[in-house]
């Protein structure tokens, strides 16, 4: 029986944590593609989470490269390709570098694995994913951006933290893009089914919000040579996992809207269903003046640095 072939373009932090985290799911065999002078990194941690699988009783065949030919007929291709944030940098700096890794990696793509549906993580998340789909011409159902997963999480984490409660028993909701303009809402958020406004005050609330719009720069800072990787690994992972097991999870992440909250032709932060058919489709919520104000402030960043591709 065939196994499902995963292909993650970009062996740094995040690459690595996936490809475990990929393993130790059994979601199908792994393929990790660096450059050329950086093979020897995607063998070797390809091979390293190898000898692990027998101590975790897991059954998936890992690989390293820097030959598109390898990952030839994936199932899934996340890409993680092109440099990190550094402290003083923000996600919009990195846009002109991080374009020209983007736009070669979706003409290759597109030639060995045309099917694939295909998760994106390189920063700036909301130009980049614009970027692959224009350049590889997929389908906008089988092209979406890793955010909202990691900025609900975010969010999540930051209210547990706050009340001293199970995050498991916290629900939320992340709108619009990935980064400070990206819009929690926490009517929306819920713990234990008790609306978040009823728990913590308005300040509080404010300053949570603040943190989630801020996570990754803190993390940035604290580390000091990087950027976040375990949260934003187990994430896309999620979001790969929802499709190859056709699981229809209704997760935040970075869809194209086609006439949604009044958008078209944008990769936008919303909540999305995604199972076996890619993203599934968008769910519509209605939002409050200052809701929409605030979702349309972010519509806007997304769109200029859209346009600052030039696709």
């Amino acid at each position: 029986m065939r196994r499902n072939k995963i292909a993650l373009i970009g062996g740094g932090q995040i690459g690595g944590v996936m490809a475990l985290l990929a393993a130790q799911k059994e979601l199908g065999d792994v393929v990790v593609l660096e450059i050329a002078k950086l093979e020897g990194t995607a063998r070797g941690k390809a091979l390293d989470i190898q000898e692990l699988t027998p101590v975790q009783g897991v059954d998936v065949s890992l690989t390293g490269t820097s030959n598109y030919a390898d990952i030839e007929g994936a199932d899934v291709v996340i890409i993680t390709a092109g440099i990190p944030r550094k402290p003083g940098m923000t996600r919009d700096d990195l846009i002109k570098v991080n374009l020209e890794v983007i736009s070669e990696v979706a003409r290759q793509v597109k030639k060995v694995a045309p099917k694939a549906f295909c998760l994106i993580v390189t920063n700036p998340l909301d130009a980049m994913v614009y970027a692959f789909q224009k350049v590889s011409g997929f389908p906008t159902s089988q092209v979406v951006g890793m955010a909202g997963v990691l900025d609900t999480a975010r969010f999540r984490a930051f209210v547990a933290m706050e009340l001293g409660v199970s995050v498991k028993d916290v629900a939320a909701t992340v709108l619009g893009g990935h980064g400070p303009t990206m819009v929690p809402v926490p009517r929306l958020c819920t713990v234990g089914g008790v609306p978040l406004p009823e728990l913590v005050s308005q300040d509080r609330i404010a300053a949570i919000i603040k943190r989630t719009q801020d996570a990754g720069t803190e993390i940035v800072n604290l580390l000091g040579n990087g950027s976040a990787f375990f949260s934003p690994a187990a994430s896309a992972i999620a979001m790969a996992e929802s499709y190859i097991r056709d699981q229809k999870r209704v997760l935040a992440c970075a869809a194209c809207l086609n006439g949604e909250y009044g958008v078209r032709g944008l990769y936008i932060g919303v909540p999305a269903v995604i199972g076996a058919k890619g993203v599934e489709r968008v769910l519509e919520m209605k939002l409050s003046a200052e809701e929409q104000a605030m979702l349309e402030k972010t519509i806007e960043a997304v769109r200029s640095i859209s346009k600052e591709t030039g696709l």
